[in-house]
């Protein structure tokens, strides 16, 4: 992106530039009429149901979100209003990796896309769209236990292990939901993609964190509810944002379980309604599953257990010292003693060492380009691991700039060469550098040789930590993956153009009032040119019905609509539930 709107609020200037790549411009300009009816429909369509079963703050939330239930919501609103609770919004091009997706939350931006779903996909869609984003994240964002869980979820989503079957997973998931979203999408095209998805889910291996966190997310922030088994509320932003399923998810059929650390052995399908969902008492209840499951991850055992994970992995890891020493790159090889513990970490390829998530100037990716090996663990006949020896201590084995050591490590490994320069910070030593050196494992093997130049080696008695992504992101120059796909932008035709005219008409008679005669002029229109629309009908006739003019006129679109509603059974719940909001009119003075 040549320029970075930050929308003059915090939390999105904070971003870093492996984040940021993602950020695409709204273009509120490209929203047409029909796009902006079909959110009006499915706002007050939400109100109207949601305001019995979504959990206490939606409809407060929607303001403090910056949100109306009249018009798709500009991003600079929404900052604005997000920004006095700590939070932010940028808009994205549909889906993004799993691991963007959670650093976004750990920095407190709601990741919306920017596209909104088709009219002919009014009830539900497969791909993100601002609807799923804007109406069913942002209006609980505004409860404090609700976005403490949101932002803390990102931070440990963050560093979870993911595997190559998640991301070809992604991937899959993301071509179809913009094939699905395009206008004249091939029904071959769909349906390959469709058994691609199915394909990859179902040969996803032992799930990695990544795959399992994502289904504590599935079961919680996008389809949670919340209160008794009984009566509980929704405040999942999947159901919150689908007319169809808000309203089916209550129904007998669909199991109510509590949530518990159990929701893990239930995977889900995004193409399909949920077979069951889970109920939290209260949002503290998430944090602590969430802590729970946290606690069996990489990045807290470390160890074997972590290393073992980020060799699965095969994307770049970081391993950290208990000296505080971050190797980030991809791991490929470790040695463990006999009781389990590691003893000498390889990574091959680009490697970056750190310290506090910051690089250490001269041991980037260029210096460390063949990878990196080092032993772990303590020296031989000296009780105190290596890093916490003093300067003086170090002395008397020789580790002073310009003298020869030997090191002889408990497991085996012997380390022999001229001492170049000593990193230490705040009391620990993280990394000895060496000339002519000679490395050797337990069996005399050569781990390396004088001839492959200087020998940096990690300090530290083990490995604490484990996690994905490199430690220092930005200077490991870390373009997270960013998908070849883009979503499908139109280009509308002469017809479609009038069709937007004619909604706009609509739209404008709703905002200014005035002559609302001239609306039998658009249904002159619609009649003639555009016989298959329904939702532009529908606006006609609730504005003749409110203002109760042109009784003939509204007989005949109503008439027109229930005809529809009769012979395309697909369009008949959403014309019957039109109906009902004429008849039960959503108060203004609740719309704000």
């Amino acid at each position: 992106m040549s320029h970075f709107n930050d929308f003059n609020n915090p939390q999105v200037a904070a971003l870093p530039g492996h984040l940021k790549q993602f950020i695409v411009d709204q273009h509120y300009d490209h929203y047409t009429p029909i796009d902006h009816a079909v959110w009006r429909y499915v706002m007050r369509q939400n109100y109207s149901y949601l305001k019995d079963v979504a959990y206490y703050p939606y409809i407060p939330g929607l303001t403090k979100a910056g949100l109306t239930i009249e018009r798709i919501p500009d991003l600079q609103e929404m900052n604005n209003a997000l920004a006095k609770i700590g939070w932010g919004a940028v808009t994205v091009d549909g889906f993004i990796p799993p691991a963007a997706f959670m650093e976004y939350q750990a920095y407190r931006v709601l990741v919306i896309a920017a596209d909104i779903r088709q009219l002919r996909h009014i009830e539900y869609t497969p791909a993100p769209d601002i609807i799923h984003e804007s109406a069913g994240h942002a209006p609980i964002i505004a409860d404090k236990d609700y976005h403490e869980y949101l932002s803390y979820f990102g931070s440990i989503g963050a560093k979870a292990m993911f595997s190559s079957q998640d991301f070809e997973l992604y991937e899959a998931t993301r071509a179809l939901s913009i094939l699905k979203e395009m206008p004249d999408a091939d029904e071959e095209a769909i349906r390959k993609a469709d058994e691609l998805v199915a394909y990859r889910q179902e040969n996803m291996g032992d799930p990695s964190e990544m795959a399992l966190l994502s289904r504590l997310h599935w079961w919680t922030v996008e389809y949670g509810l919340i209160g008794t088994l009984e009566h509980p509320k929704i405040y999942g932003a999947g159901l919150l944002s689908s007319i169809g399923e808000s309203a089916s998810c209550m129904n007998l059929d669909v199991k109510k379980l509590w949530y518990t650390i159990d929701a893990l052995n239930y995977s889900y399908d995004i193409t399909k309604p949920q077979p069951q969902l889970f109920v939290t008492p209260n949002f503290q209840n998430l944090i602590d599953v969430l802590e729970e499951f946290a606690n069996t991850m990489s990045f807290r055992r470390g160890g074997a257990y972590g290393l073992g994970k980020a060799v699965e992995s095969k994307n770049t890891c970081t391993a950290v010292y208990s000296s505080g020493l971050q190797v980030s790159g991809t791991i490929t090889d470790f040695k463990v003693t006999e009781d389990g513990m590691p003893y000498f970490i390889k990574t091959t390829g680009p490697t970056a060492l750190s310290l506090n998530n910051k690089h250490l100037p001269g041991h980037g990716k260029n210096h460390h380009f063949d990878g990196f090996s080092s032993p772990v663990g303590k020296l031989k006949n000296i009780q105190t691991p290596l890093e916490d020896l003093s300067a003086e201590e170090l002395d008397s084995i020789n580790i002073a700039n310009g003298k020869t050591a030997t090191l002889t490590f408990e497991s085996g490994i012997v380390v022999k060469g001229m001492v170049k320069s000593i990193l230490s910070f705040q009391g620990k030593t993280q990394l000895i550098t060496f000339t002519d050196c000679t490395v050797t494992g337990k069996q005399g093997d050569v781990l390396f040789d004088p001839s492959w130049g200087v020998y940096d080696m990690a300090v530290g008695e083990s490995i604490l930590s484990v996690f994905c992504g490199a430690a220092d992101k930005a200077a490991f120059d870390e373009i997270i993956y960013k998908s070849p796909t883009t979503t499908h932008h139109p280009e509308y035709d002469e017809r479609t153009r009038e069709l937007h005219k004619l909604y706009q008409q609509v739209r404008n008679r709703r905002q200014k009032g005035g002559d609302f005669g001239f609306l039998g002029n658009v249904w002159f229109k619609l009649q003639k040119n555009h016989h298959d629309d329904w939702l532009c009908a529908l606006e006609i006739l609730e504005m003749l019905e409110h203002e109760n003019i042109e009784p003939v006129l509204t007989a005949e679109i109503r008439k027109f609509l229930r005809q529809k509603a009769t012979n395309e059974p697909e369009l008949k719940k959403l014309i019957d539930d039109g109906f009902y909001l004429i008849d039960h009119p959503v108060e203004q003075k609740l719309v704000f």
